[in-house]
């Protein structure tokens, strides 16, 4: 099959390359010409495993191209997906007028039947919104379908489970469309995996409901880690008598300084948004934001706590991305966390395995901020570590060596990646979330 993406971002990228591989012939249309002389190359603008192995695959086998002219991309193909930005406004409501942009375009170039997916992000009955448009700038009386098939991609294992879906969900209004949907994904649904079909409306409310309940539980287990460390319990064995329970799970219960990333944050404020313009009470969520709000200065306290005071201390931290296995800081608690460190007066030396480029660019590199190349680097002469993102190569690391390197052995570790008994053995003075 033919398939169009408009939008050469993290889903877009993704969503091209992945049905390329599944056997598609794919045009990504995306509008920085920077970046598709940059993609034709097979160079990836971002980092996500795998996806630089599908991008060279894809060129290699002539099944994935790129473009900037939208005329092309609504010729290309019936199937049209929509995969641009969808960011928050100041009220929390997702900004929609790259997807407004998409619908409209679509319908001046169109001139035989086409299929417009919703892939991003967009608040429930959007497509309501992105039928009306289209109708409203057909030139000529041209079938359309709009479908909502949102994406449930994990920034770092994005391909895995893009190509290993827990569920596909399809929200359509015809047979047409279904049939289309049904065929694109057989490959998938061949191998067992799950395809849900619904309305438009339902599958758009079913990806806020999901990333709004994932962010309660991360959020519910961080509140449990702050009565943990009053009353000398330990989190990560509550967080596992809990997950075993079959209605519970453990997926998410991981106590640390809160979530962060493009899609928890903007999406909890989006449903909120959603849910008090419908009249309908989200109290809950609004705490679940506050208690994550909370994490940022709750681990300040607990390193002032540790070294008294921050003025003129020398600082390593490890890890500035929001997560491990990905460049991205959007919404990274590092962004709350380093400034807050500055302003104390300490002096950085921070150090990321991929994320560091993204980060000079929103803080320049000066005589209290230094991004050093090596995590071993980073620790020399320091009067305490700090441990922002759980990257696998912190948890490898020689601690030994670490000790050896550091003036003083204090660690306060956001992530909980360290059994404190062996922390203890190794003469650190330890520091975690929820852990006596």
């Amino acid at each position: 099959m033919r398939v169009t993406v408009v939008g050469g971002g993290y889903v877009g990228l993704v969503t091209g390359a992945c049905f390329s591989h599944l056997g598609n012939e794919v045009l990504i249309v995306e509008k920085v010409p920077e970046k598709v002389e940059k993609l034709k190359n097979g160079e990836s603008p971002i980092y996500e495993p795998g996806l630089d192995d599908l991008l060279r695959e894809g060129i290699k086998e002539k099944r994935l191209h790129f473009t900037t002219d939208i005329k092309e991309g609504v010729d290309f193909s019936d199937v049209i997906f929509i995969c641009v930005g969808t960011p928050s406004r100041p009220d929390g409501s997702a900004d929609l007028s790259q997807v407004e942009e998409v619908a409209r375009l679509t319908a001046k170039n169109m001139n035989s039947y086409k299929l417009l997916v919703e892939k991003s992000t967009v608040p429930v009955n959007t497509h309501q919104l992105v039928k009306k448009t289209v109708q409203r700038y057909l030139k000529d009386d041209v079938p359309f379908d709009v479908a909502s098939n949102p994406e449930f991609l994990r920034e770092g294992s994005a391909v895995y489970d893009f190509l290993n879906p827990d569920r596909i969900v399809v929200g359509v209004e015809s047979e047409k469309a279904r049939k289309i949907m049904e065929d694109l994904y057989r490959p998938l649904t061949d191998k067992g995996f799950p395809l849900l079909i619904t309305d438009p409306a339902t599958a758009e409310l079913i990806k806020h409901a999901s990333n709004s309940f994932l962010a309660m539980k991360i959020s519910f287990i961080n509140m449990v880690a702050d009565l943990c460390e009053k009353t000398g319990a330990d989190v990560e064995l509550v967080a596992r008598g809990m997950g075993y329970d079959r209605r519970i799970g453990k997926e998410f219960l991981r106590a640390g300084i809160g979530y962060g990333g493009s899609c928890f944050p903007k999406d909890v404020k989006a449903f909120i948004k959603i849910a008090e313009d419908n009249g309908v009470d989200f109290s809950l969520l609004k705490e679940v934001e506050r208690i994550n709000s909370r994490r940022i200065e709750r681990f300040i306290e607990k390193v002032k706590n540790a070294v008294w005071t921050l003025k003129d201390k020398r600082v390593a931290v490890w890890g500035l991305a929001f997560k491990p296995n990905t460049d991205d800081i959007r919404e990274a608690p590092s962004l709350k966390i380093v400034p807050e460190l500055l302003k104390e007066g300490a002096k950085i030396r921070a150090y990321d395995p991929k994320a560091v480029e993204n980060f000079k660019k929103v803080f320049v590199e000066g005589e209290d901020l230094t991004y050093v190349g090596d995590k071993y680097e980073a620790v020399k002469g320091a009067e305490v570590l700090l441990i922002l993102t759980e990257w696998e190569e912190f948890a490898k690391a020689d601690m030994e060596k670490v000790r050896e390197l550091m003036e003083l052995p204090i660690i306060v570790d956001g992530r909980n990646v360290f059994n404190p008994e062996r922390m203890k053995e190794l003469g650190f003075e330890y520091y975690s979330i929820g852990r006596p």
